[in-house]
């Protein structure tokens, strides 16, 4: 690997693990998430976003290789580290820092990771194709392809296999949003890609990112759209085959209300419950090029069309209570006297911090599991220049006291210890507010 790559990367190199809320992964940038379900895990292939170490994209997306995280509950997400990078595709231009959104799909045994590079000057022609490396595992080590996929000039790969066996894969080109079949090899197109039917027009906004998934016998073709001339949209149509033409039905996200000007999403089904995995650029809110991917839950409606979804911090997953709670990624939060901040803005991988600055104001996390353990205790690590006392009930507002917390005067980070005066069990919702007079800042709580 270059110098310039690990220069950029270093931080992020090695598998280590992340925790659930919105994002889900806070160590490093990450964006356009493709989620699979393997060997009974979800498994998440994102791009990922780097401080560009070349003058020319500055100001642009940046990326120079893949990582693969997978999880068993949605809530642990452990980081298996490099999978593919710029420096080791024969047929990448090293100097390129453009690996955009891949996929990855399973057949036969064997894992296709597919994503999109900048090609070097050689026979096959200089832009944006498909690539391929393959494993005998979801999480790698996956081993590049000498040459991309002929005729598939383009960014975002997305790859399906139908009911029958035949393989398609998608991705946005030239001429809009495009799909073709696929090979038994995997490798190759068989036949000419054609234009996907039944969307709108060029003349309607810009499309990219293509996602089809099929349920109850029905495909659905989703994709970010530029709708409103601003930015991405998450959009979908429906058809009765994998290749249209489709229908539009409608919008599964809004624009971003804090103008992060793309989306990109993949949509799973995991026990039972399907999810939409996006990204929004939580970690770097003035530079919408650095971006992280979060996850919340989808629903159906009855003819099949899908319930729009709007984005929360809380995300999905349920948070063991003997672990740090980070109320901040919360369920609901009081209209006055609390907000939310960062630790550190000039380190948003710090993360962030509740605070409680008005007699009643308050923050509710739901889902944090106390199993039968019967906690005796709870902990708190807050900072206070006034001292202020925190009040802690389950279920919401008129829900039971289990505790009132006496954060100390000073305004350094303190972790105050304070008895239950009833041990929680199973899964509950927490209700923290401020009682009396003060101003407290919460990093996190635990049981």
């Amino acid at each position: 690997m270059k110098k310039t790559t690990l220069l950029f990367l270093s931080m992020t190199l090695l598998a280590g693990a992340s925790l659930a809320q919105n994002p889900f992964i806070r160590d490093q940038f990450t964006a356009d998430p493709t989620a699979r379900v393997f060997e009974g895990k979800v498994y998440v292939y994102p791009s990922h976003d780097i401080p560009s170490p070349i003058e020319r994209l500055k100001e642009w997306f940046c990326m120079a290789d893949y990582h693969v995280f997978s999880s068993e509950n949605l809530t642990d997400w452990t980081d298996h580290g490099v999978i593919v990078s710029q420096d080791n595709v024969p047929w990448v231009n090293p100097e390129g820092y453009s690996l955009w959104a891949p996929d990855c799909i399973e057949r036969n045994g064997k894992y296709y990771f597919y994503f999109p590079a900048p090609a070097k000057d050689t026979l096959v022609g200089r832009g944006m194709m498909t690539g391929v490396a393959i494993a005998d595992k979801p999480y790698g080590p996956f081993v590049p392809q000498p040459e991309p996929i002929k005729g598939t000039f383009g960014i975002d790969p997305c790859t399906l296999i139908d009911k029958d066996g035949q393989a398609y894969i998608y991705w946005a080109g030239f001429g809009g949003l495009l799909g073709a079949k696929l090979q038994d090899n995997m490798l190759e197109l068989d036949g000419n890609p054609v234009a996907v039917e039944g969307l709108p027009g060029p003349d309607q906004g810009m499309k990219e990112g293509p996602f089809v998934f099929e349920r109850n016998g029905k495909y659905y073709f989703t994709f970010p759209w530029v709708k409103n001339n601003t930015t991405e949209l998450l959009a979908y149509a429906m058809g009765d085959s994998p290749l249209g033409p489709f229908e539009m039905k409608g919008e599964i996200m809004d624009e971003s209300p804090s103008g992060c000007w793309t989306n990109h999403h993949s949509i799973v089904e995991y026990k039972g419950q399907w999810y939409l995995f996006y990204h929004h650029n939580d970690l770097s809110p003035t530079f919408d090029k650095n971006r992280s991917i979060r996850i919340d839950s989808l629903f159906f409606n009855p003819d099949g069309t899908i319930q729009k979804v709007t984005p929360t911090l809380r995300g999905v997953g349920v948070t063991d209570a003997k672990r740090e709670i980070q109320l901040d990624r919360y369920s609901r939060l009081s209209d006055a006297g609390a907000s939310i901040d960062y630790l550190d803005s000039a380190n948003t991988f710090k993360g962030w911090k509740t605070i409680l600055g008005d007699n009643g104001a308050y923050v509710q996390y739901n889902k944090v599991d106390f199993g039968s353990s019967l906690p005796k205790t709870v902990k708190v690590n807050a900072a206070s220049a006034t001292g202020g006392k925190l009040v802690v009930k389950l279920g919401g507002a008129k829900g039971k006291t289990i505790a009132e917390i006496n954060v100390p005067k000073g305004g350094q980070w303190t972790e105050t210890d304070a008895t239950l005066k009833e041990a929680p069990t199973g899964v509950q919702d927490l209700w923290v507010s401020l009682k009396g007079k003060g101003n407290v800042e919460i990093d996190w709580m635990k049981f």
